[in-house]
C-alpha cells in the first residue's frame, strides 16, 4: 500500500493528467461497486417481500373458500375483520396488496388495495362498478397468472388476480433512484469543483502574469539606462553602436514580453486587423530566429494578400502564433523541417490553420495539451498552450484546437476567430 501511494504521488507534471485519468477510473469503479451493491441487496429485499405477499395471498385464499359455497357462491359477505386477520391486510386499501377474487366466470367477488375509489367495508357496493373490471381487465392482459381455489373434486371455483403492492413496486425501482441521485449528486459537485479550480487557477495565472510583469519593468528600465550611457559615451565606435542597437531590439522584447504578461486578467483592446498582416509578422520575426534549415512555406503571403479583417490585440494574438511555432520547430527532428498556414473562412468564423512536420501528437492527448503544467519537453512549464488557449478563448472569443495529428508526420493548430 505504501508504495502504491509512493509511485502515485511520485512522477513529473508529464504524466499529472494520466494520473488525474486514473483517479477518474478508480472512483467510476468505486462507484459501480456501490451501484451493483445496491441493486443485488434490492432485489433480494424484493424477493423476500415478494415471496411473503405469495404466502399472504394464499393465506388469502384460504380464508375467502372457508366464505364459499361447493359451486362457488360467496356467502352473503366475507367478515372484513377476519379476512383481514387471516390473511394480513389492512382495512388501508392503498397500502395492501392490489387483488381481485372473481368466480369461474370472471365475476368479482373481492376486490382491494388498488385505490380509494373502493370502500374496503362495502366491497359489494363496488365489486361490479365499472372500476373493478377495468382493474381485472389491466391484470388480465398482463398475462398475470392467478391464484386458483378448486372444490374437492379438484374443480376451479375461483381465481384471485394479483399484482405487486405499491411498497414492492417503489423498492424494485429504488436502485434506479438512488443511482440517479448519485450521480446528479457526483454530477454537480464535479462541476462546483471544477468550476472552484478554475477560478483558482484562474486567480493564480493573473497574480503570476502581473507579479513577472511587474519584476520585469525595474531591470528593463535599468538596461534601457545602460543603453543611453553606453550610446552617448561612445558615439564614435560604430561597433559598440552596432551592439547598443541589438541590446536595444532585445530590451524592445523583453518589453514587449512585459506588457504582454501586464495584460492578463485585464480585458484587453482588440482592434480591427487584416489577419493576412497579422500572420505574416509573426512569421517574419521567427524566420529569423529558426533554424536555417526549417522552411516556412506560406503560399498566402506569395501574393498581395486579401484583406480578410478580424479584432485581436496585436500583442496577446502575436504570442498565441509564436507560441505555436515555436513548439512546432522543437517537434522537429535535428532543426529540420517545414511549417505551413492557411487561412481561410467559415459563414461566422476566420479560420488560420498552422501546420508542422514534426513527430505528431497522440489522438489522446489533442485536449491535454492545453491543460497547465502538461508538456513532453526536457524543458519548460508547459504553460505555452495553455496560456494561448486563454488568450484566444477569454480575450479574443475565439477557438483553439489541435485539428488534427499524425504520428512521426506533423499536426495541424487551428485557430478560429470571429469575423469583423
Amino acid at each position: 500500500m505504501k508504495d502504491f501511494f509512493s509511485n502515485l504521488f511520485s512522477g513529473t507534471t508529464t504524466d499529472i493528467y494520466s494520473r488525474k485519468s486514473k483517479w477518474k477510473w478508480y472512483l467510476a469503479v468505486i462507484g459501480l461497486i456501490i451501484v451493483v451493491f445496491t441493486v443485488i441487496y434490492t432485489n433480494y429485499l424484493v424477493k423476500q417481500l415478494r415471496e411473503q405477499e405469495v404466502r399472504r395471498i394464499e393465506n388469502y385464499r384460504t380464508a375467502a373458500k372457508v366464505f364459499t359455497t361447493e359451486d362457488g357462491e360467496v356467502i352473503n359477505s366475507l367478515p372484513e375483520n377476519i379476512i383481514s386477520f387471516i390473511a394480513g391486510f389492512t382495512t388501508d386499501t392503498t397500502s395492501g396488496i392490489p387483488i381481485i377474487w372473481t368466480d369461474e366466470r370472471y365475476n368479482i367477488n373481492d376486490i382491494r388495495g388498488f385505490s380509494d375509489e373502493i370502500d374496503a367495508t362495502g366491497f359489494q357496493m363496488t365489486r361490479d362498478s365499472a372500476f373493478a373490471y377495468k382493474k381485472l381487465n389491466e391484470l388480465i392482459s398482463q398475462n398475470r397468472e392467478p391464484v386458483l381455489m378448486r372444490d374437492d373434486n379438484n374443480m376451479i371455483i375461483g381465481k384471485i388476480y394479483y399484482t405487486d403492492s405499491k411498497i414492492l413496486t417503489l423498492l424494485k425501482y429504488y436502485p434506479i433512484l438512488q443511482f440517479i441521485l448519485i450521480t446528479l449528486f457526483i454530477g454537480f459537485g464535479y462541476l462546483g469543483f471544477s468550476s472552484s479550480r478554475r477560478n483558482e487557477q484562474n486567480r493564480v495565472w493573473v497574480g503570476m502574469a502581473k507579479e513577472t510583469a511587474h519584476q520585469l519593468g525595474t531591470p528593463i528600465a535599468a538596461i534601457l539606462g545602460w543603453i543611453e550611457h553606453l550610446r552617448a559615451t561612445h558615439e564614435d565606435d560604430e561597433m559598440t553602436q552596432e551592439v547598443v542597437n541589438e541590446l536595444q531590439h532585445d530590451v524592445d522584447r523583453l518589453t514587449l514580453v512585459a506588457d504582454r504578461f501586464s495584460k492578463i486578467g485585464s480585458e484587453p483592446e482588440l482592434i480591427p486587423t487584416n489577419i493576412y498582416e497579422a500572420i505574416d509578422r509573426c512569421r517574419a520575426y521567427m524566420q529569423k530566429r529558426a533554424p536555417r534549415k526549417v522552411v516556412f512555406n506560406f503560399p498566402l503571403l506569395e501574393t498581395p494578400p486579401q484583406y480578410i479583417g478580424v479584432k485581436i490585440n496585436n500583442h496577446l494574438f502575436d504570442w498565441v502564433v509564436e507560441n505555436l511555432m515555436r513548439n512546432a520547430i522543437d517537434a522537429m527532428e535535428n532543426g529540420k523541417g517545414i511549417i505551413s498556414a492557411n487561412i481561410y473562412e467559415e459563414p461566422q468564423w476566420v479560420c488560420i490553420d498552422i501546420s508542422d512536420s514534426g513527430h505528431g501528437i497522440p489522438n489522446n492527448k489533442f485536449k491535454t495539451v492545453f491543460q497547465p503544467g502538461f508538456t513532453t519537453k526536457k524543458r519548460g512549464w508547459g504553460l505555452g498552450l495553455s496560456l494561448a488557449k486563454r488568450i484566444i478563448d477569454n480575450y479574443h472569443g475565439g477557438k483553439i484546437f489541435v485539428k488534427e495529428s499524425v504520428i512521426g508526420k506533423g499536426t495541424t493548430f487551428c485557430i478560429k476567430l470571429p469575423k469583423d
